[in-house]
């Protein structure tokens, strides 16, 4: 079968030219038109040189076949081997079988069947064939080489590999200069860790720096990455993605999204920005949602069995979750400690109920908050009804929560004051509860206060419903924040600041005096 492609072309008239040959046959009654030519056998056509054991040549037609260790030679750069060729001298169209060989500078293809387009410089092959060079080894089931530009088409069980990488692929196109290799529908490439899956995009073979389009997919030690647009840089290890991006480590059970990320495949640090969402479903029931303007994660112990991950998010950082929400300025979440810090403005709500402070660390397990730690500025605020709020403040406050996600208990330490609203058997409120004292601890039993500890030196009065004083309905701090709170996962996107007048104004912080030591 013969393989060219449909080219324009003009018809050479130079004649095939027998240099050598030992010994010479010609039959006018069998084959006029053939000459036989056997023995070191040399034949020159238009810069070309061809070497083989027998040949049988044709003037009429200005061709040739040549049978054995057949050889052509053209310049310095090319050179073809084979058992078998037939040449048409008129197309300048070679067809080399049987064990080919093609040498271009630095390039070797191997093949089995080779047709070579001296004209246009384009050697095709159609049976299997593989292209050679210093580091990369690309093999294909079908291909073309063009000696003039360096490239080549690579098509069907594409397969390129060198020390560093193998490519698989339907369709390729590498340029041998450039060292870049365009790959077009399904394609892997696997590169130490790393798996990429795409179906259009660039790879260089020597710098290892990637171009893909089309969400493209990269898989890391149980890591997934995936966006429209994927720059990889192999030397400095940086994933920089675009448009529609999303980042999964099904190990630890997060999953970031945006529409810009970069992952740093050294260090395990990822990056999402523009609309960034992460998602934690450790809870196999309920997924903890966490928006912020820039959310990154950070690896710990990744060459170990014990990797895990800490997102960091800022600013204006808001969170849902359908037993707790959140939001503040900045948030750290650490998926070891199942541990995740609010600061600088933060506010957090489980049911009715509303904490802030300065500081706040969450605690959580599988399903529900386990404690929340608060420093400075304590407040917990607890919706009883339309009109009426439990409410406990100090500098520092730690809450336990139960399994149904009630408080249990509630420590403060300094400064301690307590509003409480106690519910009667029909829900119906008769009287408040005031109490001061430098530490309180409160417990309680199906949301109802069962003991209040103050110490040192309590103080407390029980106010009749409606008769306190407002100072003691609510304290100086009271602010509830319900216009703020996400209402779900598609809520987070739209930052509400507070109200003018309600942020909080952090206390200064006492430090030690400088003392100049002569």
């Amino acid at each position: 079968m013969t393989v060219f492609a449909v080219r324009p072309r003009k018809k050479s008239n130079e004649k095939i030219v027998l240099k050598h040959a030992d010994r010479w046959s010609y039959d006018q009654f069998r084959q006029p038109d053939a000459q036989f030519l056997n023995g070191n056998v040399v034949l020159l056509h238009s810069g070309m040189t061809m070497s083989c054991d027998s040949a049988i040549l044709f003037q009429a037609t200005n061709s040739f076949e040549a049978f054995g260790h057949v050889k052509i030679l053209q310049g310095d750069t090319l050179s073809l081997k084979g058992e078998y060729l037939f040449y048409d001298g008129g197309a300048q169209l070679a067809q080399m079988r049987k064990n080919v060989v093609m040498k271009h500078r630095t390039q070797t293809l191997l093949t089995d069947s080779l047709n070579y387009d001296r004209l246009y410089g384009i050697g095709y092959f159609f049976a299997g064939g593989e292209l050679i060079d210093a580091k990369n080894r690309l093999t294909s089931d079908w291909g073309e080489y063009d000696t003039k530009t360096r490239k080549a088409k690579f098509n069907y069980s594409v397969k390129l590999k060198n020390p560093q990488f193998m490519l698989t692929s339907d369709t390729l196109h590498y340029d041998v200069i450039s060292k870049w290799a365009e790959v077009q529908g399904p394609s892997n490439i696997i590169s130490g860790n790393n798996h990429i899956y795409t179906e259009r995009g660039y790879y260089n073979t020597t710098t290892e720096q990637v171009r893909l389009y089309d969400r493209p997919v990269l898989f890391n030690q149980g890591s997934r990455l995936v966006g429209d647009t994927l720059l990889y840089n192999k030397h400095i290890g940086v994933i920089t993605v675009r448009h529609h991006i999303s980042y999964e480590d099904k190990k630890n059970k997060i999953k970031m999204m945006g529409d810009y990320g970069q992952y740093n495949e050294l260090t395990g640090e990822a990056l999402a920005t523009g609309k960034a969402l992460a998602k934690n479903y450790t809870n196999g029931k309920d997924t903890l949602y966490v928006h912020a303007d820039t959310l990154r994660l950070y690896s710990y112990n990744m060459k170990t069995d014990s990797v895990y991950r800490v997102l960091h998010g800022s600013p204006h950082v808001r969170a849902f979750r359908t037993d707790v929400q959140a939001v503040c300025d900045s948030l750290v979440y650490d998926t070891k400690r199942k541990q995740m810090l609010l600061y600088k403005d933060p506010i957090v709500w489980s049911d009715q109920k509303q904490i802030v402070g300065e500081e706040i660390n969450a605690f959580m397990n599988d399903s529900i908050i386990d404690s929340i730690y608060v420093r400075r500025q304590a407040l917990l605020i607890e919706k009883v009804d339309s009109t009426h709020y439990n409410q406990v403040a100090g500098l520092l406050m730690r809450s336990y929560f139960d399994e149904q996600g009630q408080v249990r208990e509630s420590n403060v330490d300094g400064n301690g004051t307590l509003i409480y609203f106690p519910l009667e058997k029909d829900s119906t409120i008769l009287y408040q509860v005031y109490t001061e004292a430098t530490n309180l601890r409160s417990c309680f039993v199906q949301k109802q206060m069962s003991k209040l500890l103050g110490f040192p030196s309590p103080i407390g009065t029980v106010y009749p419903l409606a008769l306190a004083p407002r100072e003691r309905t609510f304290l100086p701090s009271f602010a509830w924040f319900d216009y703020i709170r996400p209402l779900s996962k598609d809520d987070l996107f739209e930052w509400r600041s507070k109200k003018q007048g309600s942020e909080m104004k952090p206390l200064p912080r006492r430090e030690a005096p400088v003392q100049n030591v002569k």
